[in-house]
């Protein structure tokens, strides 16, 4: 019945007061997220619910556009008190608005949980992976799935160049052998022509090749 397309009036007010589902967040969730819930419902509710029923609410399709909208702002507020399990547990089922938070983030299991997620597409990835790039996104990214795909490893080689040179980046040229060899001749000619950091250059360059593999 939470489900419903077209309760009675009033029946989800009265749902929502029901001893049993206000010990239910889960539940609760249905409601909040049900396209006849009255908006002053839906954001009492939203408020109340725990970051589990908020992830389920941002990623539900069938959720009111309003619902799935207040849900992901929760949670980007949430975010920040979050423990490292909690984040690692929603890392892999974040709405697409967190993943730039998600990716900041300086935990290799909270990356490697997100680089995991179903719906994070190649497109996607590439626009995260700028400089500054960091350390423990290097490495994420190295232990990932999307260690042999060619475009990641052209935006980690150009992410790379442009962070080196940066304060206390913490990066080091070895963090670029494994997207080297994810590359062809012909491919890692082209990278290293973007190159501007002369040592990594050297290492990317087909015919310049120092032995490092």
């Amino acid at each position: 019945m939470l489900r419903h397309p077209d309760p009675p009036r009033g029946w989800l007010e009265a749902a929502a007061e029901l001893p049993e589902l206000k010990k239910r967040p889960l539940l609760l969730r249905w409601i909040a997220q049900h396209p006849k819930a009255p908006a002053h419902l839906r954001s009492h509710l939203l408020a109340r619910l725990p970051w589990r029923a908020l992830a389920a609410v941002a990623a539900d399709a069938a959720a009111h556009p309003q619902a799935r909208q207040q849900a992901t702002e929760k949670l980007q507020q949430l975010w920040t008190a979050m423990t490292t399990g909690e984040r690692r547990s929603l890392a892999l089922h974040a709405p697409r608005a967190l993943w730039p938070l998600i990716w900041r983030t300086p935990t290799l299991s909270v990356l490697g949980s997100f680089l995991q997620h179903p719906r994070l597409g190649l497109e996607p990835l590439v626009a995260l992976i700028q400089a500054p790039l960091r350390p423990t996104q290097a490495e994420a990214l190295a232990a990932s799935r999307w260690r042999e795909a060619v475009p990641v490893s052209q935006q980690v080689l150009l992410a790379l160049d442009r962070s080196l040179a940066l304060p206390e980046s913490g990066l080091v040229l070895g963090h670029a052998a494994p997207w080297i060899r994810a590359l062809d001749e012909e491919t890692r000619l082209l990278v290293a022509s973007r190159l501007v950091t002369p040592a990594l250059r050297r290492m990317v360059h087909p015919n310049r090749d120092p032995g490092w593999d």
